[in-house]
C-alpha cells in the first residue's frame, strides 16, 4: 500500500460519487498507507487489546475508505458504493465499519476519544495503542485543547495525534484565520513528545511514529500538501469542495502516474 495508490483511488471513487473533499483526502493518503500498511495492529477485529485508529478529520473519510479496501477489510465493490443509496460509506465514518471504532466528524471531538481510549487501554494493563488524525485547523477548537492538557496529565504513552498540517481549513489559510505557529512547540508546552515531519515521507513518518516518547502523548505534525499529487488541486481551496468531472479525473490521474 502507497499513498500514490491511496490517490488514485481517491479520485476514481469520487468521480463516481460526485462528492467532494478531495483536498483534504489526498493529502492524508501517505499518513493512511504508513498506518493501514505498517504499523496498526489487529484493525477490524474483536480483539480488546487490538489497536485503534480514529479519523478526527471525518470529512476526509474517502481516504481513509481507501486504505481499508487496500488492507482488505472492504472490497473494491463495497468502495464503489461511498456516498450511494444504502451504503454504510457515508462523506464521515461511522461507527460499525470495518477498524472505525466511533463515529467522527464534529470537528475537535476526536481527539477527546482518543484519550478516553489510552486512559483505558492504561488501567487494564493493554498494550493497546490509538491513533488520532486531526486536521491543523482543528487545533483551532478549545475542546482539542483539554484533551491535549488530559492525554498530559495522565501519561498515555500509547496515545499519538498525527495532525495533518496542510495550511488550509474551509474558509481559507490556517495561519490567516487563527494562527497556530510555533506548532511543535505549543504541543511540548503541554507535555507531549513533539516531532515535525514531511507528511509525504512514508520512511520519515514511519521514523516518527516508531520513535520512543519517553512515557509521554507523542505527536507528529505532518507538514502536507492539500490536494497532493495533483498539479491543479495543489494549495487551492476550491478542492476542499469540489467534486471532479470527467476530464478533471482523467488530467488527475495522468498527473498521479508521475508522481512519487
Amino acid at each position: 500500500m502507497t499513498g500514490r495508490d491511496l490517490r488514485r483511488r481517491v479520485i476514481e471513487v469520487s468521480l463516481k460519487a460526485g462528492v467532494g473533499h478531495i483536498g483534504s483526502a489526498l493529502s492524508i493518503c501517505d499518513i493512511i498507507a504508513v498506518l493501514f500498511g505498517d504499523l496498526l495492529r489487529g484493525l477490524g477485529s474483536k480483539d480488546p487489546d487490538r489497536d485503534r485508529f480514529i479519523l478526527s478529520k471525518g470529512h476526509a473519510a474517502l481516504a481513509l475508505y481507501c486504505g481499508l479496501e487496500k488492507a482488505g477489510l472492504i472490497t473494491a465493490q463495497e468502495l464503489e458504493t461511498f456516498c450511494k443509496d444504502g451504503t454504510r460509506l457515508g462523506v464521515h465514518p461511522e461507527h460499525g465499519i470495518p477498524a472505525v471504532d466511533v463515529t467522527t466528524g464534529s470537528l475537535g471531538m476526536g481527539l477527546s476519544i482518543g484519550a478516553g481510549l489510552a486512559l483505558s487501554a492504561k488501567l487494564r494493563g493493554s498494550a493497546a495503542r490509538t491513533v488520532v488524525l486531526v486536521s491543523d485547523a482543528e487545533c483551532n477548537e478549545g475542546s482539542h485543547w483539554e484533551a491535549v492538557m488530559f492525554a498530559a496529565h495522565h501519561k498515555l504513552p500509547s496515545l499519538t495525534a498525527v495532525v495533518d498540517a496542510n495550511g488550509f481549513q474551509a474558509m481559507g489559510k490556517t495561519r490567516e484565520i487563527l494562527d497556530l505557529e510555533p506548532h511543535e512547540e505549543r504541543w511540548r508546552a503541554f507535555g507531549w513528545h513533539a516531532a515535525t515531519v514531511d507528511g509525504h515521507d512514508e520512511a520519515a513518518l514511519k521514523a516518527a511514529l516508531q520513535a520512543p516518547s519517553d512515557g509521554r502523548p507523542r505527536v507528529v505534525i505532518a507538514k502536507t500538501v492539500a490536494g497532493k499529487g495533483v498539479s491543479f488541486m495543489e494549495q487551492q481551496l476550491e478542492w476542499h469542495y469540489y467534486p471532479v468531472n470527467e476530464e478533471q479525473a482523467r488530467r488527475a490521474l495522468r498527473d498521479l502516474e508521475g508522481s512519487p
